[in-house]
């Protein structure tokens, strides 16, 4: 493994200076871009001292938890202390993975007494987030918890109110906001290389639900193999339900359906580039097009907000759109569309297209013009010649613009990278607990939304139902 991540370190170290980083034809130098990843290979390959070892706790250990973990031990200095998970398997698991003398437990409290660990990552169930989280904190821990942060808007500010109670670094997973991809779109954004922005159509479908709810049951999974007790300690009382526990995200009573796991990315990637504090109105529509396992949370599902105009961004309007059924075999785009271009975002590609106005306004074509009098139509045209230059007719040309991550590169990493350094060095992370809280709200209200069919007023600088 260690020989693998060398590897692709070395490519990124080769690929920081390649054309490849960033093909751009445009004023913008693309030399900040590729101070940013020689800084970050730098972070990644940097010698740790015994006082900045990070010691870690992981509570929840499906899917992400697994992922996750992974990640944040590719950071010097960063060691596994201890995995809690509901379900036995899992825990086998982990000391199969581990090593047998791994600390493993169903009650993540007493993975939060452990003197010896640092930080936790929380990668539980939506429903459990919150609770979890400001008790880590209590037990002055630094947390990692997943997207979306709260299961319920009125959580957040408990959640909030924690993180600067203790004192402890909080940052949240949406592992986006911490990519070369989205500070290279922030950064042109904030030139004007699109011109005033004035709409965003964000974009993830798949055409799966395998990773999105579907998990695989294992066959000895009931309710003591689950501790389903435990499980439904923080949600209402319920029987044994096998799909409840491992297809969480499916089903509103734990988890909070492609709004919480997908519309948070894009709204996360959003409010980065954009810096945007949120919408003032949220409304969603959704349906279910062809995955009908007994879920209750849609497979296809729309939303449209709107942002206020204000100190940091004109305002516009934000589209989302997730479809698990989509034709296309699955895409992932966010196009921030502005007066003089659009500008893509593909994970951390991005591709900017021009297309700007000519100082003249226009005349004739698509108008009333031709059909006044032959004699009105020649006045008028010798008058707009007079006003106006062949030039100043013309469509202005600016290059076209393109910019490419290092091969190699992971956001994911980025993020982990973030996350400890701001544990060792103080510093602040991009996803604090405010940041987080700011992505899951609106996404939330989506839920809202498309339960009660109601548009939903936010208040995006008070953080406050309207």
């Amino acid at each position: 493994m260690k020989k693998n991540n060398n590897a692709s370190r070395r490519n990124f170290l080769h690929q920081i200076g390649a054309t490849s980083l960033v093909a751009a034809f445009s004023p913008l130098s693309t030399l900040s871009a590729q101070e940013k990843a020689e800084e970050r290979i730098l972070r990644y390959e940097r010698k740790i001292s015994v006082g900045d070892k990070i010691r870690l706790g992981v509570i929840g250990f499906g899917v992400q938890g697994h992922g996750d973990l992974k990640t944040a031990l590719q950071v010097p200095g960063v060691e596994l202390a201890g995995i809690c998970d509901l379900y036995t398997g899992r825990l086998q698991n982990a000391k199969e993975t581990y090593g047998n003398d791994l600390f493993t437990t169903r009650d993540y409290r007493e993975l939060l007494d452990k003197s010896d660990i640092d930080a936790v990552i929380i990668a539980t169930h939506d429903v459990w987030h919150s609770k979890i989280t400001m008790d880590a904190l209590a037990k002055g821990k630094h947390v990692y918890i997943e997207k979306p942060m709260v299961y319920k808007i009125k959580e957040g500010y408990d959640v909030i109110a924690a993180q600067k109670k203790y004192g402890k670094v909080l940052q949240v997973g949406s592992q986006r906001v911490s990519s070369i991809g989205l500070a290279k779109a922030k950064e042109l954004l904030a030139a004007g290389e699109i011109g005033k922005l004035n709409m965003v159509n964000a974009v993830y479908d798949r055409q799966s639900s395998i990773g999105a709810w579907e998990y695989t049951i294992p066959k000895d999974a009931d309710a003591s193999t689950t501790d389903w007790d435990r499980f439904i300690q923080v949600t209402d009382k319920m029987p044994y339900d096998s799909k409840k526990f491992f297809w969480w995200r499916a089903f509103k009573e734990v988890g909070t359906g492609v709004a919480g796991d997908l519309f948070i990315h894009l709204l996360s990637g959003t409010h980065l580039v954009t810096n945007s504090k949120g919408p003032e109105t949220i409304y969603s529509t959704g349906q279910f097009s062809h995955w009908l396992d007994g879920r209750n949370m849609p497979d296809v599902m729309s939303g449209v907000m709107q942002y206020p105009d204000c100190a940091e961004h004109p305002a516009f309007q934000l589209t989302l759109q997730v479809n698990f059924i989509s034709g296309t075999g699955g895409q992932e785009v966010t196009r921030f569309v502005g007066s003089e271009g659009v500008m893509d975002v593909k994970g951390n590609n991005i591709s900017i297209k021009h297309s700007l106005l000519p100082e003249a306004p226009g005349f004739g074509g698509y108008d009333s013009v031709f059909t006044f009098s032959k004699s009105m139509q020649d006045e008028m045209q010798k008058d707009y010649d007079a006003k106006w230059t062949d030039a100043q007719k013309k469509r202005r040309i600016k290059e076209d613009v393109t910019f490419k991550p290092p091969v190699g590169y992971s956001e994911h990493l980025d993020h982990f990278t973030n996350f400890f350094d701001a544990i060792r060095t103080g510093k602040e992370v991009v996803e604090d607990a405010t940041f987080g809280f700011r992505a899951a709200a609106p996404a939330l209200s989506c839920n809202e939304s498309y339960f009660t069919k109601k548009i939903i007023k936010w208040d995006p600088v008070n953080m406050k139902l309207k």
